[in-house]
């Protein structure tokens, strides 16, 4: 499966495999969240990940890092 994502530093638009993107879920919105390297400028890119984005990223077979906190 393959995704649409976008740069915010210098714009690009472009599709990723499920291999180049690394999702995680964290306790809130704050460390909840889904990555790539953008293939045209090399940026870091990290942006927020809400239920469908991450119904749809686990379902496409994205990596998914599960963040628990010590009680």
């Amino acid at each position: 499966m393959r995704f649409r994502a976008s740069c915010p530093d210098c714009q690009g638009r472009f599709e990723l495999a499920a291999g180049g993107l690394r999702l995680v879920i964290g306790a809130g919105p704050r460390t909840t969240f889904y990555s790539f390297t953008c293939p045209e400028c090399g940026a870091a890119v990290r942006k927020p990940a809400g239920e469908r984005i991450i119904e749809l990223l686990t379902g496409g077979g994205v990596s998914t890092l599960r963040l628990h906190t010590a009680l």
